[in-house]
């Protein structure tokens, strides 16, 4: 018996097809967005800015998500950030779509401020408020570029719920790129404006007078390794109450205009 078939599927195009130079692909090219998902928010539907993407360019070593000697966790270290307190998360989860084939993935992890104490200090940036992000890499099937996307704000303390404060999203941002850079002017938001003010979480604490929630900008870093301990070097050499790690430099940062696209 002759089985009548239809025509073959078409062919999935590669993630190296995909036009890009920024060693990152759009999200929004791919039905994905630069807001996450959060839960329960009044009204529902308010998400929190992505404005921080280590890029692709970068060493491939920084982009590894371990620990070791190497990897995204000793990066995020090197610059004063660490996992969550005693490895217990805490908070609700927020789901990004990079626009990747991966549709919406909860964050792979929160980072927090670790106040000079990398295995304990994220207890205190939990009680007491802080700088941190939550991050996510861009590795679906349809945008494989190994990127880093990351959702960065300074929140107020556990008693006050841990709303975001006054600009907290761009002063995060911009505090998280200034200590990865060790300097104190980055990006000239003060002088930013855009029209991104819908659909922002926690937009009764974080707009200024008013003003829009965020100013739109993304940082784009690229990191590159310049230097890498010896085998006798002792644990906390680099870094004081940090583990033995590489020394990073940032290549390039840029900053991006999404806001038009979130």
């Amino acid at each position: 018996m002759v089985v009548a078939r239809g025509p073959p599927p078409a062919p999935t195009l590669p993630s190296q097809k995909r036009s890009t130079n920024y060693g990152y692909y759009i999200p929004m090219d791919g039905g994905g967005s630069m807001l996450t998902q959060v839960q329960d928010t009044y009204p529902a539907g308010l998400g929190e800015p992505i404005n921080v993407i280590i890029s692709a360019y970068s060493d491939s070593e920084v982009l590894l998500d371990n620990g070791g000697s190497g990897g995204l966790i000793n990066y995020f270290q090197s610059f004063g950030f660490s996992t969550e307190c005693l490895g217990q998360h805490s908070g609700g989860d927020q789901a990004a779509d990079l626009g990747d084939g991966n549709g919406y993935l909860n964050e792979t992890a929160v980072i927090r401020w670790d106040y000079g104490d990398a295995t304990l200090g994220t207890c205190q940036e939990t009680v007491e408020g802080g700088n941190h992000f939550r991050y996510w890499k861009q590795n679906g099937p349809t945008a494989d570029s190994g990127a880093i996307f990351m959702a960065t704000s300074y929140e107020m303390p556990i008693a006050e719920d841990h709303n975001i404060i006054v600009n907290g999203y761009n002063l995060g941002r911009d505090w998280l790129v200034g200590n990865a850079t060790a300097q104190s002017t980055i990006l000239p938001t003060p002088n930013m404006i855009n029209t991104s003010t819908d659909g922002i979480n926690h937009y009764q604490s974080v707009a200024v007078s008013g003003s829009n929630a965020i100013d739109g900008l993304v940082a784009l870093l690229t990191v590159t390794i310049v230097k890498t301990p010896g085998s006798s070097s002792p644990s906390g050499a680099e870094w004081s109450n940090r583990p033995a790690g590489l020394t990073w430099t940032l290549l390039a940062i840029s900053c991006t205009i999404l806001a038009s696209l979130l």
